[in-house]
């Protein structure tokens, strides 16, 4: 009788326990669900404002190549006769991308070596790093779940 009614109790704390280490899985698990989900806001707030940047790069270069056409074709008709159209346009095209090739570069420069860091202002998320501490966080609170059991039991 000793030995049915210890074996009992034992499958009773051994079912408790094992219901415990799948609840702490499950939380576990449900955590890192979330950071998973944090990082994806993250990286998808970075894209928009990337692309957002490149649209008004992108109008305003648009826009003073438009204002330069216009104003080079009227003072050029006038003073020069009648050139085409298209020559303007490419005059105006090779002015607006050198202009904009080097500042760009130094743009895209200063955007990378910003990003590094991590203490310069306007720097980004740096993703290798968000996600090796996501990972060692995921690590520390496993390893600590698996220490607490061992200890209860």
């Amino acid at each position: 009788m000793a030995i049915i009614s210890s074996g009992t109790v034992w499958f009773q704390v051994h079912s408790a326990a094992v219901a415990k280490d799948e609840k702490e899985a499950a939380a576990l698990q449900l955590q890192m669900k979330r950071l998973e989900l944090e990082e994806m806001k993250i990286r998808n707030d970075k894209a928009i404002a990337d692309m957002e940047a490149a649209s008004s790069s992108a109008a305003k270069i648009q826009a003073a190549l438009d204002r330069c056409v216009k104003d080079t074709f009227a003072v050029v008709h006038k003073d020069y006769g009648t050139p085409s159209k298209s020559a303007v346009v490419a005059d105006c095209k090779r002015q607006y991308a050198s202009a904009d090739g080097s500042g760009m570069a130094a743009v895209s420069s200063a955007s990378d070596t910003g990003g590094d860091g991590g203490t310069g202002g306007g720097g980004g998320v740096n993703s290798p790093a968000l996600l090796g501490l996501v990972a060692g966080g995921a690590l520390a609170l496993a390893l600590f779940a698996r220490k607490g059991k061992k200890a209860e039991a």
